[in-house]
């Protein structure tokens, strides 16, 4: 019992972890499985991760993140253009924890509900970053960021050492975001026009009407 809940926490950090620094909980997972980090033995699907032209990757790619994150303006374009990678692979994650012990419909359930807490956490994460470029100065964007770092380091170690509080904070985090996203996302289109009448403003007929 005490191994499947510490595969559940393992499953469900991996997926909330990745919709903020996806690189690196590939690179980390990666590295604890080839060390033997925490006495972990990594799932066999996770086996590639473990592989050194793979690490080497991905720790490149966790490198251009590191520093493309604390980049105003930057930051956002990374997280757009990451919607479409940080979602499926939560969602990867968490099936390679769960399915590799339980069968087909825990495979199948973990990637849904990993993909969908991976979604949660990236939009909360893009939706709030969004609203800090706001601000000229680039100090709360670092203050943001290095504190996005700190999350991933200590969700995961938590995940392992203790389980049970990072789901009941995992639970209190769903209910935040559920609360928050949607403001995020009015805040996100407001900002969208504001930026389309700067680029091109209304026309005189336009105004008139």
């Amino acid at each position: 019992m005490e191994h499947q809940l510490v595969s559940i926490a393992i499953a469900a950090a991996l997926a909330w972890a990745s919709g903020i620094r996806l690189y690196a909980v590939l690179f980390l997972t990666g590295l604890a499985g080839h060390l033997h980090w925490f006495g972990w033995n990594s799932p066999q699907s996770f086996a590639l991760l473990s592989h050194p032209i793979v690490l080497c990757a991905s720790g490149l790619l966790l490198f251009t993140e590191f520093f493309a994150d604390k980049i105003p303006g930057i930051d956002s374009l990374w997280d757009a253009i990451h919607t479409f990678i940080r979602i499926p692979a939560g969602a990867l994650l968490a099936a390679g924890v769960i399915g590799s012990q339980d069968g087909e419909a825990w495979t199948l359930a973990a990637a849904l509900l990993g993909g969908t807490i991976t979604a949660g956490t990236h939009f909360m994460k893009a939706g709030s970053r969004a609203a800090i470029n706001t601000s000229p100065e680039p100090v709360s964007n670092w203050a943001a960021s290095f504190t996005e770092d700190a999350m991933v380091l200590g969700g995961l170690w938590l995940a392992i050492q203790h389980p049970i509080i990072f789901l009941a904070l995992l639970l209190l985090f769903v209910l935040l975001a559920i609360w928050i996203v949607p403001k995020l996302f009015r805040l996100a289109l407001a900002m969208l026009r504001k930026l389309k009448t700067w680029i091109a403003p209304p026309s005189p007929r336009e105004q008139a009407r």
